[in-house]
């Protein structure tokens, strides 16, 4: 594989025609007025071009003291500091992506571009940040690992919708038997609210229902159908408080059919449960198995004068 620097690689000329008058020490500028410079280059490498994915490496800093704006290893997934983005058109002439089109696979390189630039037109900010001054520039260095044309990253993009409906499809056409043999080794007798509600008191209580706009304070624990725990206020030792109408469906319906100081226990299909999105360890299309102390009711408290109303 052929190696060169970068005023020997012809192939880009038309990406970095210089005036070789930098005023940084070591770089070349280019006619659209980015300042580069490269430490490897492979000039029959895979080039970057737009709407590429490239998986590099990459640390930003504030070009007159070095000190670091951004670095990749703070989005790198696997630790490594290399960090996949997606390659979109220039914001600005003169821009890092104008750099990274200078590059290829395995070239590693240099660029100082306007820190006015970069913050204002390519992060949308409205002013500088605090610590810099008109004029002043950053230094971005790169190391591009792999480049994936945009046509595969499109390819990879519409397989993974496809193996997630199809994995969606499954485990929706798996909830209903799932709930079925749930309720028959239960021996869950009573019948589902219009809802798909399974509401079944445990104990009596003795006080008031709750309304849907108040405050309750329950202990629950929350489990799959395969009897494993995904939330316990048992298990962390307090109760919890919360408007009856912030949670999901089945909680506002099932509680406001206990009263103060009863228990009962709730089957929730995912319609009224986390639905087709899931939850954090709960999966898409998951009915759920609640425990519930309805230990007291208190009225929201009202809103201060003047506060706008929800949805307005």
């Amino acid at each position: 594989m052929k190696k060169a620097t970068l005023l020997a690689a012809g192939s880009l000329a038309l990406f970095i025609t210089g005036c070789n008058n930098s005023q940084f020490d070591g770089f070349t500028k280019a006619e659209n007025g980015l300042h580069y410079k490269f430490y490897n280059h492979d000039d029959n490498g895979t080039k970057v071009q737009l709407g590429d994915q490239v998986y590099m490496r990459f640390i930003i800093t504030k070009q007159s003291n070095d000190s670091v704006i951004i670095d990749s290893k703070n989005a790198s997934r696997d630790g490594s500091g290399f960090a996949n983005l997606s390659f979109k058109k220039s914001s600005f002439t003169g821009s890092f992506e104008d750099g990274l089109l200078m590059m290829a696979k395995g070239d590693s390189a240099a660029f100082i571009a306007s820190a006015d630039s970069f913050f204002l037109k390519t992060n949308g900010m409205n002013e500088l940040p605090k610590g810099f001054k008109p004029g002043e520039y950053l230094k971005a260095v790169f190391k591009v690992k792999e480049v994936t044309p945009s046509a595969q990253v499109e390819a990879d993009r519409k397989k993974q919708m496809e193996e997630r409906e199809a994995m969606m499809k499954e485990m929706a056409e798996k909830e209903k038997p799932s709930m079925d043999k749930f309720i028959a080794d239960n021996k869950i007798t009573v019948k589902p609210t219009a809802s798909g509600l399974y509401y079944i008191e445990t104990k009596k209580g003795s006080g008031a229902s709750p309304n849907a706009t108040d405050m309750v304070t329950v202990h629950y624990t929350g489990k799959l159908l395969d009897g494993k725990v995904f939330d316990s206020s048992v298990e962390r030792g307090q109760p919890a408080e919360f408007p009856l109408n912030g949670v999901i469906p089945g909680w506002t319906e099932g509680l406001q059919l206990m009263r103060k100081g009863g228990k009962a226990n709730l089957l929730l299909p995912s319609a009224i449960a986390y639905g087709p999105q899931g939850n954090q360890g709960i999966a898409p299309y998951s009915p759920l198995y609640f425990e519930v102390e309805l230990i007291d009711i208190k009225p929201a408290p009202a809103q201060p004068q003047g506060a706008p109303e929800p949805g307005k």
